[in-house]
Order: structure tokens, then C-alpha cells, then sequence
């Protein structure tokens, strides 16, 4: 019989309930394209990263922004912010954490090569770093900028000492991944597992886990199948084919909440050839009908969002129209799904000269977000019905982002996070002009452009009162979408499931922390 067996009978058979397991097991349902935590912004990287590293500033559940390790913040004149850093906060090797970690890990956010999305949007706005004394750090910027707690919230902080003229490679192998948080990095095997271990010197709550491991599982029966075996003792991304049949399992618990991830489509609106645009007969098009507005709108309104949400999300999502849920900072009410309308569809493309439509191959990643594969031929067959001939690729996220930043698609299936929990992440990253000085557009695959929303974006991003602000960026919102710079489509409803014993409060973020479960 194994120990812990042995253990468990001898407790019952002495009338003692049974300490939970000190290990905990979850199935994430996509890979991390690495441990470095300056690499790659995106959700599946942060989320590991936030067990090992951490920010300034922390988000809730909810999104709100709470002390990490600053426990203060304010700006002390129009063009400089103060962070006062927490005392006694040790790194996974003992060494103190100060300032210079902070300044350095801001700096390296720019000096990461081959970055498929860079921390940049979140750090080209900071000109001056002045270390005050080893606890306290200030940012300055050339213009006013609100924002900075928001942002301060994205960027993980190293250690100056171990990530000194490290590689990616140097994270992904451990030999630089310090941090100091909850946990300390053990194992990264690609595509198989991610293995922690409890940091004891953590300056927050103790975490209830000795040793956690993260399974990635991307296919959806097999996540769901080692949760009802017990091999894991929660998954995320609970697929939404079998969220009423989990539902009613005793053995289990569901947990649920809106995601502030916008699912959307890219379109090169750029190019004036476009490499994955034909006419019918297959042939490329010598002229991009992507950059015709009527075009767009026609993609647009041949989608039937509310069918998506219905038959292909199993109700776990939300039509949108715009980049932020209801209720989220820069949510415009001016802005609501496009009514499906394949014959308006139809009329559009006539008026832009395609009576008989064109061919386009949609582009989208299969092992991604929640039914991204289903998304894509529910989507082609809509825009196959209006005209437009839809071929689909689906390829490996991995695959799939490293080409889409390279600008090789005309046409992306694409989900965006706010991170920042208000609308001018997505508006920097997916709409604004691409500029890699100043950090913009770093995820613009589109090369979408309009000045006129630059520049509402950026009076935003330096106008301090936050109804002003929230005005402004609803403003920004609205030119972007309503030149269709991307198509939204929907916001996810984030899932996870939990064997009976395990508590977990759903995050709008989609981060699934190994230290906010709790043995119930």
C-alpha cells in the first residue's frame, strides 16, 4: 500500500479527518511559449509568471489594483511617479529585493529579442528612472500619464543580479528564473508540465501547496477526463461542451466569471496586396478588399454572433461590439454587437465593386482559447454564405503567433486581455498606429492606422481625471471600431473546475493561481 494510502487509512481508522494533500495538480489548457516573463505577453506566460515573479502592483479577482510589492503609490507632480517598495522582500535566493530590480526589470522589457509581444506598451512611457533610496523608485514621463499604476501592474520584476545579460533560454532552464514570489520555479518541460515548489521566505500569505504542478493539456476531453480521474484536482478552460454535464457532478465544482478578454478578427488593412485574398477561381487579387471599409462592414455583418455564443460557446460567452465588457473602464454604451444582416452583407460587397464576393483564408490558432478551431468554420461558413469563398488553417499557437507577427495573414481569428482591466491596452496594442518607439501597436497584425484615434488615444493616456479619460478612451474606441480597425465577435466566460474539497475564486483576468485555491 503507498505511504500517503497507508496514511489516510490509518487516520480514518482512528476517527481523524485526513489533511488534504500538500500537493496540488491543475490542467491548464495551453502551453507557455516561455518562463522568461519579459518574453511574450500573453495570458498562459503571465499566468506562470505570477507565481514566480511579481509586479508592483497586483490585481483582484475583479480586476482592482491592490499592493505587491509597492504598498504605495502616488504622483508627486504632473510628470513623476513615486512607488514606495515593501520592506523585507527576499528573492528565491536570499538576496533583498530593491529598486535597482525594479529599474533594471523595466529596462529589460526592451532588450528581449524576438519578442512576439512586447512589454513595451507598458514601459515606452517612462523616460527617467530615479532611484530615491533602496525602497523607493520614481518614473517619469514626458507627459502626464495616469496610467502607470495600471501598467506597473503587467510588468514582473527580476532579479537585477541572476537576470544580468540572461538569455530567454536562461529562464526556460531555471539558471535565472528568481523571483519573489509564492513559488519557485523547479522544471519547464515544453508541452508537458510546469513544476513549483513553495517559497517559504514569501513576505504574503502562505500558499496551502508544498508542490504544484501545472499539466498542460490542450485537448479538451483529455483535460476533462483527468479531472473526473482524479489525475488533477482542478482544470481551467472547462470546455463549454460539457459544462452542464460537469455541472451536475457531485464530485465537482464549477466556477465561473466574464472574462475582459475580447475575442476578435484582424484584417490586413494595410497591404495593398494581401497575400491570402483570390478571386473565385483562386487567382490573387491584384487590389486588397480589406482596405474598403464597405468591405469590412460586410465581413462584419455576415457574422451571426449570437449563433457563436449560442451553439458554439454553449452560452459561456457574450456578443460584443467593442473591446471592454459592460462595466469596465472605458465600456461605451454607444457601442453594440452588429446585427447579423447576411443580405446587407451582400449589398456592401456589390458597392465595393465584389457583386460575386472574393476568396480569403482565415487564420486562426486550435489550441488556444475556448473553441477557437469551431470558431473558425463557424465563421467561414457565414462569410462563405454572403460570398466571400472562406478557406480555414488552423495552427498551433506556437505556430500560429510567430507567423501572424510576422504579417504572413490577411485574415486572424485573434483573443486580446486587458491587462491593464481598461480599455487602453487593446486600444495601444490592437488599434493604435504601429510604432515601435513608443511602443505602440505592438500587437497591431492588421497594421490598422487611423490618426484620428491616435490622437484621442493619446490625449487619453495623458489626461489625469479618470471621467475625463474614460470619455476620451469610450471616444478612441468608437473611431477604432467604427472604421472596424478589428471586428469583435465576443468576451469569454471564463470556467474552471474543481474536484470536490477545492475552492477557487474565478478572476476576470482568466489567471488560474495555484495560491488562490484553498482546500475547502
Amino acid at each position: 500500500m503507498p505511504p500517503r494510502v497507508f496514511a489516510a487509512a490509518i487516520a480514518l481508522l482512528l476517527g481523524v479527518t485526513p489533511a488534504v494533500a500538500a500537493d496540488l495538480s491543475v490542467a491548464v489548457g495551453a502551453d507557455v511559449t516561455s518562463i522568461d516573463p519579459h518574453y511574450h505577453n500573453l495570458t498562459p506566460n503571465n499566468n506562470i509568471a505570477e507565481h514566480i515573479f511579481e509586479t508592483l502592483v497586483a490585481k483582484g479577482p475583479k480586476s482592482s489594483l491592490r499592493p505587491a510589492l509597492a504598498v504605495a503609490w502616488k504622483a508627486i507632480d504632473d510628470l513623476t511617479w513615486e512607488f514606495k517598495l515593501r520592506k523585507g522582500v527576499k528573492f528565491h535566493d536570499g538576496s533583498d529585493f530593491t529598486a535597482a530590480d525594479v529599474a533594471f526589470s523595466i529596462d529589460r522589457t526592451g532588450q528581449v529579442p524576438n519578442s512576439p509581444s512586447p512589454f513595451t506598451i507598458y514601459t515606452r512611457q517612462i523616460t527617467e528612472k530615479i532611484i530615491v533610496d533602496p525602497l523607493t523608485i520614481r518614473l517619469k514621463t514626458a507627459t502626464p500619464y495616469p496610467l502607470m499604476p495600471n501598467d506597473m501592474s503587467t510588468v514582473f520584476i527580476v532579479s537585477s543580479r541572476a537576470a544580468k545579460g540572461a538569455a530567454t533560454d536562461d529562464f526556460n532552464t531555471g539558471k535565472a528564473t528568481v523571483g519573489t514570489g509564492p513559488f519557485k520555479f523547479v522544471r519547464y518541460a515544453r508541452g508537458d508540465r510546469i513544476e513549483l515548489a513553495r517559497f517559504d521566505a514569501y513576505w504574503g500569505p502562505r500558499p496551502a501547496w508544498d508542490k504544484v504542478t501545472f499539466r498542460v493539456i490542450a485537448s479538451d476531453p483529455s483535460r476533462v477526463a483527468s479531472l473526473l480521474a482524479g489525475d488533477v484536482r482542478a482544470v481551467e478552460a472547462v470546455p463549454t461542451t460539457d459544462l452542464a454535464r460537469l455541472s451536475k457532478n457531485a464530485d465537482l465544482t464549477i466556477y465561473r466569471t466574464i472574462s475582459h478578454r475580447v475575442m476578435y478578427l484582424h484584417l490586413d488593412t494595410n497591404r495593398d496586396k494581401t497575400p491570402f485574398v483570390t478571386d473565385k477561381a483562386g487567382k490573387p487579387l491584384a487590389k486588397n478588399p480589406l482596405k474598403d471599409l464597405r468591405v469590412r462592414r460586410a465581413i462584419s455583418k455576415a457574422i451571426n454572433r449570437p449563433a457563436i455564443v449560442e451553439r458554439v460557446m454553449d452560452g459561456a460567452a457574450v456578443a460584443t461590439g467593442q473591446l471592454m465588457p459592460e462595466g469596465m473602464f472605458g465600456y461605451t454604451p454607444n457601442l453594440k454587437p452588429e446585427p447579423f444582416d447576411p443580405e446587407g452583407a451582400k449589398k456592401l460587397l456589390a458597392e465595393a465593386g465584389y457583386p460575386d464576393g472574393f476568396g480569403i483564408t482565415l487564420h486562426g490558432p486550435n489550441d488556444r482559447y475556448v473553441n477557437d478551431d469551431q470558431i473558425c468554420q463557424a465563421l467561414a461558413q457565414m462569410l462563405t454564405r454572403v460570398g466571400i469563398q472562406t478557406k480555414i488553417e488552423t495552427l498551433p499557437s506556437s505556430v500560429y503567433f510567430t507567423r501572424g507577427t510576422k504579417l504572413e495573414f490577411s485574415f486572424m481569428l485573434v483573443g486580446w486581455a486587458a491587462d491593464t482591466a481598461e480599455a487602453s491596452s487593446p486600444l495601444k496594442s490592437l488599434l493604435a498606429t504601429f510604432d515601435a518607439k513608443k511602443g505602440m501597436g505592438g500587437a497591431n497584425r492588421g497594421r490598422y492606422s487611423n490618426p484620428k484615434m491616435d490622437a484621442v488615444l493619446e490625449q487619453a493616456l495623458a489626461t489625469v481625471d479618470d471621467a475625463k479619460r474614460e470619455k476620451l478612451l469610450q471616444q478612441a474606441t468608437e473611431i477604432g471600431i467604427g472604421d472596424l480597425g478589428i471586428i469583435p465577435l465576443h468576451h469569454q466566460v471564463n470556467l474552471w473546475g474543481a474536484r470536490k474539497g477545492i475552492a477557487y475564486t474565478p478572476r476576470t483576468d482568466e489567471r488560474t493561481l495555484a495560491h488562490e485555491f484553498r482546500p475547502q
